[in-house]
């Protein structure tokens, strides 16, 4: 334990500086005095935290909601530490019943393997691969014997357990709970507890899961347990909802420069400095000076989601693409022109029907809409149009020739080629 009146005031000064880039944006701290404590030692001593993050490989696309966490343990990096990404391949078997009203359904293991494999590519788009380190947990808990899963069950108890909101609600309502349910936190507490982390991050949602990791290792008699660092989840799109796919309120980070772009455009105006805050690297100077002048109203709210939007761009596919997005969203939306650069589509002419082709077959055949069902509501919506004009009967079928531009929503759009 260094005590703070015994460090130099360079010392002093560097840990106000870890602690006030570490609390931005941050839900909760448990316990604050902890996290204080080990940045002391680790400035004191030059040893770099371990900070640690569960990933669930039922859910390997990454979205915007899921980079408030990345963000953090970029800035972690940034400061020096070292981060440990822990890929839950056994945890996954089972899958987290946080915040689920019923059992999930066991991965097996090639869906565990096979989404597992598609998170590296999509961290290092924000992480420092020379500060990160990947673990499996099934190294750990697939070597444990049933004496130690005895041991380890032994550490806790049933009521502890149903102090969780989720299983305290289904026992209320007599919904079933099954035994190996209650394994996940203790599983990803002893992850903690293997690795001896300093500090685990997640969602508000995983404060039980993550305080069990602290409540294991001092079980298991390692001192100075692992700090709980909890961060708010983002409303997607809808300015209302948590970010989510099934929602369709999400913005990913796989998705095409132009459809980031466009996304972000329609962030609502009053979640604008809260996603600048949470998921990107922006200076707390260079957030301050933003929220001062959309205050004071020099700043205008389009011209702070546009660099908004670029910087997504950028940080996810590149300068050059940031710039050529920006350009297609002004020529598109700002000056209601059509793109300079249109996707040519092969359509086959077998595909016809006296040279004709049903609107939703069509929107399908171009790869514009995954199914005949979506094809459907979009044109209920009015988001199709064919040269420029508006489709509205889901029963239409129209004649095309080479050229012709297809457009759904407004940034998807493409040019015929016959085939």
């Amino acid at each position: 334990m260094h005590a703070w009146d015994q460090l130099t005031e360079g010392q002093q000064a560097e840990v106000e500086r870890q602690l006030s880039i570490i609390r931005r944006g941050v839900a909760e701290i448990v316990p604050v005095e902890a996290l204080k404590q080990k940045i002391i030692k680790a400035v004191v001593t030059g040893e770099p935290l371990k900070v640690k993050l569960g990933l669930d490989p039922s859910a390997p696309d990454i979205h915007i909601g899921h980079t408030v966490v990345l963000q953090k343990l970029r800035q972690f990096q940034q400061l020096g530490h070292h981060v440990q990404l822990i890929i839950g391949d056994y945890t996954g078997r089972i899958g987290d019943p946080s915040g689920k009203s019923e059992t999930r359904k066991q991965l097996s293991e090639e869906d565990v393997q096979r989404n597992a494999e598609t998170y590296q590519k999509q961290l290092y788009k924000i992480l420092d691969p020379k500060l990160t380190e990947f673990y499996y947990n099934s190294s750990w808990l697939g070597e444990l014997k049933f004496d130690d899963v005895l041991k380890l069950a032994g550490k806790v108890t049933v009521a502890r357990m149903l102090e969780r909101d989720d299983f305290a609600k289904r026992y209320a309502s007599n919904q079933p709970i099954h035994i190996h349910e209650f394994f996940y936190p203790l599983m990803q507490g002893y992850d903690s507890v293997s690795l001896q982390s300093d500090i685990e991050l997640g969602g508000t949602d995983q404060t039980f899961n993550i305080l069990m990791g602290r409540s294991l290792q001092g079980s298991y008699e390692i001192k100075d347990g692992q700090v709980a660092i909890l961060l708010p989840l983002l409303e997607g799109l809808d300015g209302v909802q948590k970010m989510s796919k099934s929602l369709r309120n999400y913005i990913g980070i796989d998705e095409s420069p132009t459809e980031i772009f466009g996304k972000t455009m329609s962030i609502p105006d009053h979640l604008m400095l809260k996603y600048y805050e949470l998921t990107t690297g922006i200076s707390n100077e260079a957030l301050k000076e933003l929220e001062n002048g959309l205050q004071a109203e020099t700043v205008h709210p389009r011209d702070a989601k546009m660099k908004l939007a670029r910087a997504y761009v950028a940080m996810y596919h590149g300068e050059q693409a940031a710039e050529e997005a920006e350009q297609h969203f002004v020529t598109v939306f700002q000056k209601r022109a059509l793109p300079d650069e249109i996707e040519a589509v092969n359509l086959p002419v077998e595909q016809l029907e006296e040279g004709r082709i049903a609107m939703i077959k069509l929107l399908v055949a171009l790869g514009l809409q995954a199914s005949n069902a979506e094809a459907r509501r979009s044109i209920e919506q009015g988001a199709v149009r064919v040269n420029e004009d508006k489709i509205n009967d889901i029963h239409a079928k129209i004649v095309l020739k080479d050229g012709d531009i297809v457009q759904v929503g407004k940034r998807k759009f493409v040019k015929i080629k016959l085939s």
